[in-house]
C-alpha cells in the first residue's frame, strides 16, 4: 500500500537501535521480506472513502518513513468507526 495514505496519531516512543536495525533489512532486497507488514486499521467512510491508521509497529513505521519507502507491506484489518473511536477516542474524526 501507498506508504503516505497511512495515517499515525500519536508519537512513538522510540529505541534507535531498533529503527536503525529495522532500516538496514528493508534495505536489503534479500532479506526486507523478513519484516512483519503493519497491521493497518482500514475504515470505509459514509461517502465511500477508505482511511487507514497505523497504531502499532512503531519501530517498523519509523524505518520506513526514514527510508521514504513509497510502498509498504500491510494487514489490512477492516474496521467501523465505532471500533476505531476506541484507539482515538473524542479525536475521532468523520469519515465520508
Amino acid at each position: 500500500m501507498p506508504f503516505s495514505a497511512i495515517s499515525r496519531p500519536f508519537i512513538p516512543e522510540l529505541d534507535e537501535k531498533k529503527v536503525k536495525s529495522l532500516m538496514k533489512v528493508l534495505s536489503d532486497p534479500e532479506k526486507s521480506n523478513t519484516v512483519p507488514p503493519l497491521d493497518i486499521l482500514w475504515v470505509i467512510g459514509s461517502e465511500g472513502g477508505n482511511y487507514y491508521y497505523c497504531f502499532g509497529g512503531c519501530h517498523r513505521y519509523t524505518a520506513h518513513h526514514r527510508l521514504n519507502s513509497e510502498f509498504v507491506r500491510v494487514k489490512l484489518v477492516q474496521v467501523t468507526r465505532e471500533v476505531l473511536k476506541n484507539y482515538l477516542g473524542g479525536s475521532t474524526p468523520e469519515f465520508k
